[in-house]
């Protein structure tokens, strides 16, 4: 099979998805563009801030993108590629993109506040408290991961690091010239585009060659800084711009699997058990997660895409259509290894040091095919990855100072303090990343942040019960992530206790702790105000 037909069918399967199963869940959705979102409402100019479609979803997609479409489906393909792609696919139509729509319209439709205040409102407190902790634990946990994958690749392709710094204040000019010059938005696009490929250019000239244990540090100092500078200045920018880069790199490389035409080489399934991850379920759900579906982009939809969102209309586009184009990413990212044999894959993986330089080399190599150099491309597929991964970070930095804010509301001053609540989590993060390596870590946040997921999804799924509408296109997915999740959890308890690594292990079984009681407060809340006859407008 040609790497072009495969990308051909998945892509025209999300395009008839978006303007059906999308359309569908609109209405049931019950998305109204009259109603006035939070973003006009309360607008403050820090957090809540009306936002134009084309930059929202840069912000959201830059966001929700970052490494995770990367790394997941490489490490997975070891699987094989057919089982990769079905759960990209389906995951991404049916439990992703719901995921990220219902979200968002869950926090439109109360006032932008977060999924721990929806379920606080439909759950009670202590449920609250439950998912607040599960949900600031994955932040770190994502956080700390992330700091790694970014040393790593800054260690590694050093011209990746010069132009990330500079694209700091070329973000910072452009929010500065759109929101207080008020600028031209296209014009001031236009220079910020041009800007941000110049600094490629001088990172290719200029690479930034530390060593890893300082980039932790400049990399924990810059996700304070984006947490706590208002969001048009520094954070909605970068992300806006670096969204550029991500759709150069991805007609990139469709234009480079065009021009080579290669065929798929790599093992269709290879079997249902993998000696370095385990068995094909429940692993490969929670290997593959920003590809198909991420309990982290339930965070971004209610902390911060909802903030911004200036029309109701515009949720499915930004949501389900960020959450589709992420799905044909993973779908890209497959294909530069597919057309390698099983055997070379493992080899190029070892080799290289990890998914993101193996993917990078991929990239590269079909672009060498329609005249970019092969060594250009492939530090442009590097350059690009690391710049999302940053996004990552900086957002889910900011995410976490929400909810430990959320969690100190009316009980502590100092937490509540967006400096301290920062301070926490990079802090958390930090200590994780000098400890550990990527690999090491990746399982355990697949874990918690699928079973972010489910939580999010039993949030909109008693939203949407308690108001009366139809839910199974919410509760169906939730079931399905619940026994992946739970069974995921299990395993890797087992496998980091049996290998002696104890603080994964009792990590492990905190988060499935968590959970449990979470559940049990959600069935608790429902069933007693079923008993109750109780209806709630929203």
């Amino acid at each position: 099979m040609s790497l072009i037909t495969l990308l051909l069918i998945t892509g025209v399967i999300f395009l008839i998805a978006y303007f059906t199963y999308g359309k569908f869940l609109e209405r049931k959705l019950g998305v109204d563009p009259n109603r006035t979102t939070p973003a006009v409402e309360l607008a403050d100019g820090v957090d809540y801030v009306a936002t134009k479609k084309p930059v929202l979803l840069g912000h959201h997609f830059a966001t929700i993108a970052g490494g995770g479409p990367i790394v997941g489906p490489i490490t997975a393909a070891v699987f094989g590629w057919i089982p990769a792609v079905i759960w990209i696919v389906f995951g991404s139509i049916f439990v992703g993109g719901v995921h990220d729509f219902a979200s968002l319209q869950a926090s439109i439709r109360h006032r932008a506040q977060s999924i721990g205040a929806i379920i606080k409102e439909y759950i009670g407190k202590r449920g609250q408290v439950l998912f607040l902790a599960f949900s600031v634990a994955t932040l770190i946990l994502i956080v700390g991961v992330f700091i790694i994958l970014v040393r790593d690749t800054f260690v590694s392709v050093p011209q990746a690091a010069t132009a990330s710094v500079l694209f700091i204040p070329v973000a910072i000019i452009f929010g500065i010239l759109v929101n207080q010059v008020r600028m031209n938005f296209v014009a001031a696009s236009v220079i910020g585009v041009v800007a941000m490929f110049i600094c490629v250019w001088l990172g290719n000239l200029f690479p930034l060659e530390l060593p890893g244990a300082a980039w932790v540090i400049i990399l924990i100092v810059y996700a304070y800084l984006a947490s706590v500078l208002p969001v048009w200045l520094l954070l909605q920018p970068r992300d806006y711009l670096n969204s550029f880069l991500l759709y150069g790199m991805m007609l990139g490389g469709v234009l480079g699997i065009l021009f080579a035409n290669p065929v798929i080489e790599m093992s269709g399934f290879t079997g249902f058990y993998n000696a370095g991850l385990g068995p094909l379920f429940p692993i490969l759900f929670i290997t593959i997660a920003c590809g198909a579906v991420s309990g982290f982009h339930s965070l971004v939809s209610s902390g911060t895409t909802a903030k911004q969102l200036d029309n109701e209309k515009n949720a499915r586009f930004i949501s389900y259509g960020g959450m589709l184009i992420e799905g044909f990413l993973a779908i890209i990212v497959i294909g530069s290894v597919a057309y390698l044999s099983s055997a070379d894959f493992a080899s190029r993986l070892s080799e290289l040091g990890g998914p993101i330089p193996t993917f990078s080399a991929g990239l590269g190599y079909f672009m060498s095919f329609f005249g970019i150099p092969e060594a250009t491309g492939t530090t442009f597929v590097a350059l690009t990855a690391s710049a999302f991964l940053l996004t990552t970070l900086d957002s889910a930095t900011r995410l976490g100072k929400y909810g430990i804010q959320e969690f100190a509301e009316g009980k502590s001053k100092l937490f509540s303090n967006q400096h301290m609540a920062t301070l926490i989590v990079i802090v958390g993060a930090g200590a994780l990343a000098i400890s550990g390596t990527w690999s090491d870590v990746w399982p355990l946040f697949g874990s918690a942040n699928q079973m972010l997921g489910a939580l999010a999804l039993l949030a909109v799924s008693v939203w949407l019960i308690r108001k009366g509408m139809k839910s199974w296109f919410v509760v169906l997915p939730m079931i399905f992530m619940f026994i992946v999740t739970i069974s995921a959890l299990a395993v890797l308890m087992y496998n980091n206790f049996t290998s002696g690594n104890y603080f994964l292990a009792i990590s492990g079984f905190v988060l499935f702790v968590l959970c449990v009681y979470l559940v049990i407060e959600a069935w608790r809340s429902f069933t007693g105000a079923k008993n109750k006859d109780q209806t709630i407008k929203v």
